[in-house]
């Protein structure tokens, strides 16, 4: 195989015109993964965008690979079966907190579960962007949206911990107005083998403005955003004053100097037990109060097409090639006693 040509962020952008409204935070995670892919070491022609319905779906349009913009929910599904019959492919799904957690969740927690090799990035803005502001699986209880005039009384997902929940082996959290953030969660991502999650905290300036100020905002980063770094004691705060620790199995925030620092849980983000990762994406009640970004987990486990393709091959070598036309003309036969 030759070598990989050098690329610049034009030449992974198409030339279609980006139609998000002004201001939307998809652009930057556009211009974050337009300035990554160079870095990658991978070919246009060998990469694929795949997504469902929304405003994050429009994503494979502005990205000069090929891509496919497909049915509502469905991109984890189709995604699944190019990932099988391509493993040669660095295959990407884009959604975001609707297509994926509403009628994709099925979809969503399956390609998890079962470690296809798949990139997928989950743009939470915790609304309905496209269909025009009504509640989604992520808004909070009480919004009032168009579908919900006296306030939504359903429980919402939290996109980190389904993912723990379906066993996903890689799963981590970033958000739009740091770019140097998304492209490590992003690259990290790509590197893993196997399902990767990246959920992405997205602002909607049109119908949820605003929904992510506490944590995100500059003067508000330190304090409300807790950095998971792999074998680090877990603190944070401007002056690193703010710890986390594991009290009878659940994750809490503690004052550094009256616990030590030998008190706080030493993130591992290797661990085959999710258990603790799960426990740290409970730690917010919300987002307004502090909450953990960066990689929850990373753990090795059988990828799915290959243990698909080991399968196969095994099967051949016990039974010789298939029939496929005897198999379709075959008549289902049964015996009655």
């Amino acid at each position: 195989m030759t070598d990989v040509p050098v690329t610049t962020k034009k030449d992974w952008a198409s030339d279609q015109e980006v139609r998000w409204c002004p201001g939307c935070g998809d652009y930057s995670i556009l211009t974050a993964i337009q300035l990554l892919m160079p870095e990658l070491g991978v070919r246009r022609e060998d990469t694929v965008f795949i997504s469902g319905i929304g405003c994050a779906a429009r994503f494979p349009y502005y990205m000069n690979t090929y891509g496919v913009h497909g049915i509502h929910g469905r991109a984890p599904a189709i995604a699944t079966g190019l990932a099988l019959t391509r493993p040669d492919l660095h295959v990407w799904v884009i959604g975001g907190d609707g297509d994926m957690l509403s009628i994709g969740g099925n979809h969503l927690i399956h390609a998890l579960r079962r470690n296809v090799n798949l990139n997928i990035l989950l743009f939470n803005n915790r609304i309905y962007g496209l269909t025009k502001g009504q509640y989604s699986p992520t808004s909070e209880p009480g919004k009032v949206t168009k579908s919900t005039p006296m306030g939504s009384i359903d429980t919402p997902f939290n996109p980190v911990s389904v993912a723990l929940g379906a066993e996903a082996s890689f799963v981590a959290r970033t958000h739009d107005m740091d770019r140097k953030h998304m492209q490590e969660m992003f690259r990290r991502a790509h590197e893993h083998k196997g399902a990767a999650l990246v959920e992405v905290f997205q602002n909607c300036n049109v119908f949820n403005d605003g929904a992510y100020d506490d944590l995100v905002k500059k003067d508000r980063r330190d304090e409300m955003l807790i950095p998971l770094r792999h074998g680090e004691p877990i603190r944070f705060g401007a002056e690193g004053d703010k710890g986390v620790m594991l009290v009878d199995g659940r994750a809490v925030i503690v004052d550094v100097d009256e616990v030590g620092v030998d008190a706080l849980l030493v993130h591992d983000e290797a661990n085959p037990d999710p258990s603790v990762a799960f426990a740290l994406s409970r730690l917010a009640l919300d987002v307004h109060h502090p909450t953990p970004i960066g990689v929850f987990r990373d753990v090795e486990r059988d990828e799915y097409g290959a243990a698909l393709s080991r399968q196969l091959a095994e099967a051949q070598a016990r039974k010789g090639p298939g029939d496929l036309e005897a198999l379709l003309h075959s008549q289902p036969t049964w015996q009655v006693v």
